[in-house]
């Protein structure tokens, strides 16, 4: 039986088999005290081997980090921490773990280091927490959208087209990197390639979303998506995850309600069901939030965080209010946000999070950006001059949902891929579907790992997925 099983149904008197890894292991006189978990639920089950019933050669190889199959009766705990106890009549030692070597002892290890022991961080409380929420959030993320009507499509991940023009992409080739074929004017010759063009991996499902959208009316893509950004931050991966949904007869409006709807169901869902899991991680939140400056500490709990989403209507204001705001704010009369406020600019997370945190104290959708801000496929507003975007911003992260209205008239959007630079011959079969029945359609992009972070409290994007690629990384 799982652990999780075991604590939540297993009567006690009866003889049962556990099967984990060892986590702790206290030896006295008189009886042997080992701590079990299997990685089913964040609480170990207390194995206790009275003398004389396992041989001296077996305790000696059940060690911290060993892998063991221990059997017996499941009694009453007489120790606090715990209700239960297992009362062991046997034990099998399936793999060894020599305590010189093996680096998790039971102390407490830094970020930095368990980064370094990727392969072996899951078997500590806080990484094995953070990969079931991530588990239970991807479960969410796919029910809902059944739930609500929506396809699963599944986009290319090699692809001939840059979905945001930011040229940022890893190049998929065959060709022979000491000696392609080239061109007469000395450029590589990409015809002569795999796919006879150049090809990337994918930044965004978005645009084939779009194309399934016009057909099946409601689709949502979740799936690795690439960014060769050479960017050693905290919030930056080479390898990630986007779920974006797309769907036909949308305008903004309907945008903001869906993902205003997503999130608040995604979050919910792991607040009912990981609520172990997010107890430990916000107290070991609060354990570190002692060790900062005053005024670099969050002003909500996790929990508190999560609920602040949950139970708060999104409130929605065009980024030109946003603006006014900010500049009205104290923190700008009195100089203190770190970035210039003007009309324009690309919105900081410090201004992002002044607008939730102390101006509104609510999540917040911001609609209606500058133009020259945003992507190409964004449907202009009448003015001209701003789009129909949306991004919604949450407390102590700033932007988490970037979205939109596309852009449904052929003559503007060929227009705007002019203006941006983007060659219409890249990207004709997105053109050509508004020529062929064009409908308004509108959908958004969510990165799973900036939800993971927040549901979990990380701070550093490469702990909530479990190998990060980053530059100069890709060990494991």
């Amino acid at each position: 039986m799982q652990i999780k099983q075991i604590l939540a149904e297993a009567a006690i008197g009866s003889e049962i088999t556990v099967k984990g890894w060892v986590r702790t292991k206290r030896e006295s006189k008189n009886v042997t005290f080992i701590n079990i978990n299997d990685g089913s639920v964040i609480h170990n089950i207390q194995a206790v081997a009275e003398a004389g019933v396992l041989n001296e050669e077996t305790l000696k190889l059940i060690t911290t980090g060993a892998c063991v199959a221990v059997t017996g009766t499941l009694i009453e705990s007489k120790g606090s921490g715990q209700s239960v106890e297992l009362q062991v009549s046997s034990a099998l030692v399936y793999g060894t773990a020599d305590p010189e070597k093996y680096p998790l002892q039971p102390k407490k290890h830094s970020l930095e280091f368990l980064r370094e022991i990727a392969h072996l961080r899951p078997r500590t409380n806080t990484f094995s927490a953070i990969l079931r929420i991530r588990h239970a959030l991807a479960y969410a993320i796919h029910k809902y959208f059944n739930d609500n009507g929506f396809f699963y499509l599944h986009t290319p991940i090699i692809t001939g087209s840059d979905a945001e023009g930011a040229g940022e992409m890893f190049r998929v080739s065959t060709l022979d990197p000491k000696n392609p074929p080239l061109n007469e004017d000395g450029s590589v010759n990409f015809k002569e390639d795999f796919f006879g063009k150049e090809t990337n991996l994918t930044v965004s499902g978005q645009l084939e979303g779009e194309l399934g959208a016009m057909a099946l009316s409601k689709i949502y893509t979740f799936g690795p998506t690439f960014r060769a950004e050479n960017s050693n931050t905290a919030r930056h991966l080479a390898e990630f995850w986007m779920i974006e949904p797309e769907v036909a007869f949308y305008e903004l409006e309907d945008n903001m309600r869906l993902a205003e709807d997503f999130t608040k169901y995604v979050i919910n869902y792991a607040l009912e069901n990981c609520a172990d899991d997010l107890a430990f991680l916000e107290n070991r939140l609060k354990d570190e939030e002692k060790t900062k400056k005053a005024d670099e500490r969050s002003e909500l709990a996790l929990i508190e965080k999560l609920r602040f989403v949950v139970d708060n209507e999104y409130v929605k204001l065009t980024y030109t209010e946003a603006i006014q705001i900010l500049l009205s704010s104290k923190r700008h009369k009195e100089g203190k946000f770190q970035y210039p406020v003007q009309w324009g600019i690309d919105l900081q997370s410090e201004h992002e999070r002044y607008l939730v945190e102390k101006h509104f104290k609510k999540p917040v959708i911001l609609t209606n950006y500058p133009k020259d801000i945003k992507a190409f496929y964004m449907k202009l507003d009448e003015d001209g001059k701003t789009v129909r975007a949306m991004d919604v911003l949450f407390p102590g992260i700033g932007e988490i949902i970037g979205g939109s209205q596309r852009e449904d008239d052929y003559a503007k959007l060929l227009q705007r891929t002019k203006e941006v630079g983007i060659h219409e011959d890249t990207i004709w079969w997105y053109l050509e579907t508004r020529q062929f029945g064009t409908a308004p359609h509108a959908g958004f992009g969510i990165g799973f790992e900036r939800l993971v972070m927040f549901v979990t409290g990380m701070t550093n994007i490469r702990d909530v997925i479990p190998f990060p690629r980053t530059p100069k990384s890709a060990e494991f």
